[in-house]
């Protein structure tokens, strides 16, 4: 099971890595027709979702800076951001360290319960398979957005 977990969030995640590879500053920044943000605004919303599940809440050991939350929740849009946003770059460096960091996560860790349920997940496991799903439905927003924009 422990193989499955790693296993279905690593190819969920190289899935949405392939879709926001080799994409110039303005597909990254257009916001298409009838979405509701950016490229580049999902690119920071799936990593910080990603680590606010999987690092903050079970263990508060967030690795981003705090403004990341108001730059890329729920909620929260390009329209909105000051001029210091952080770089697509920076945003893909700190994805694949995340990668590594999930896949570091201790074997035992996988079945202890949570706290609290979060969205459905009762242990630290069933949240990396939220965390793969999120980062998934992602994967289908941004290449919908790469059609339109090329249309």
């Amino acid at each position: 099971m422990t193989e499955l977990i790693y296993s279905q969030f690593e190819t969920t995640h190289n899935g949405f890595m392939g879709e926001i590879k080799d994409l110039d500053e303005a597909t990254l920044d257009t916001q298409p027709e009838g979405f509701n943000n950016t490229i580049h605004w999902h690119i920071g919303h799936v990593l910080t979702i990603s680590e606010s599940l999987l690092f903050s809440f079970p263990d508060n050991t967030d690795h981003l800076p705090k403004h990341y939350h108001d730059l890329f929740s729920n909620g929260t849009k390009p329209a909105d951001w000051p001029e210091d946003v952080p770089s697509v770059d920076e945003l893909k460096e700190q994805l694949a360290d995340q990668l590594e960091r999930i896949k570091q996560i201790p074997e035992e860790k996988l079945s202890e319960k949570l706290p609290q349920a979060v969205l459905g997940a009762q242990t630290y496991g069933e949240l990396i398979t939220v965390a793969a799903f999120h980062e998934g439905n992602h994967a289908g927003r941004v290449n919908a957005m790469k059609k339109v924009l090329k249309k």
